[in-house]
C-alpha cells in the first residue's frame, strides 16, 4: 500500500514538471506577483553628450558612473547596460559601450539613448485610476471648520540639565 502511493505521488510529480506554461498563469486563474527588476546604469542623451572623445577614464567614470562590465580580454571596454523588467510591459534593454585608447576615451557607441523625462515616465509604474489632488480648492477651504483658538501656556524658564556634563573640549 505504501509503495503504491509513493508511486502514484511521484507520477503525479513527475507529470507537472513536465508542463511547460505558456503564460504567467497558473492553471488559467492565477497570476503570481513579479517584482520589478531595474538593474544596471542609467545613460540618458544628456549623460552621453556630456562624455566627450580624449576624457580620461576617471572623467568618464564621473559623467557615467562605474561600468557594468570590464573585461580583462576587452581592457579598453567599458560596458553600461540597463535592464528592467515588470510584469505586464515588454523589458527594456539599453547598452552603451566607451571604447578608450590609451586611457582616453576614443567614442561613445549608445544606440537610441532616452532623454531623462523620456526615461522616467517610462520606468515609472501606470497608475490605475485619477491622479490625487494635492491642494484645496477655494471652496473646500471656506468649508474647513475655523481653527480653535487656544490660550498660550504659561512662560516657563528653560531648566538645563539635570546633571553637568565635562565639557567637550580638554580646557
Amino acid at each position: 500500500m505504501r509503495s503504491t502511493l509513493m508511486l502514484t505521488a511521484a507520477a503525479l510529480l513527475a507529470g507537472c514538471s513536465a508542463m511547460q506554461p505558456t503564460t504567467d498563469k497558473w492553471m488559467g486563474l492565477i497570476t503570481p506577483y513579479r517584482i520589478d527588476i531595474m538593474q544596471g546604469n542609467v545613460v540618458t542623451k544628456e549623460l552621453a553628450a556630456a562624455v566627450r572623445p580624449g576624457m580620461s577614464r576617471e572623467q568618464v567614470r564621473d559623467i557615467l558612473g562605474s561600468p557594468l562590465l570590464t573585461s580583462a580580454f576587452h581592457a579598453d571596454r567599458w560596458d553600461y547596460v540597463f535592464t528592467l523588467r515588470r510584469q505586464g510591459v515588454e523589458p527594456q534593454r539599453r547598452s552603451v559601450v566607451a571604447h578608450f585608447k590609451d586611457n582616453k576615451l576614443e567614442r561613445l557607441d549608445a544606440p537610441d539613448l532616452p532623454g531623462e523625462t523620456e526615461f522616467v515616465t517610462s520606468v515609472r509604474p501606470k497608475r490605475s485610476g485619477a491622479e490625487p489632488t494635492l491642494a484645496l480648492t477655494d471652496e473646500q477651504k471656506r468649508a474647513l471648520p475655523p481653527p480653535v483658538k487656544t490660550e498660550a501656556p504659561a512662560s516657563v524658564a528653560p531648566q538645563g540639565a539635570a546633571r553637568p556634563y565635562p565639557p567637550l573640549e580638554g580646557g
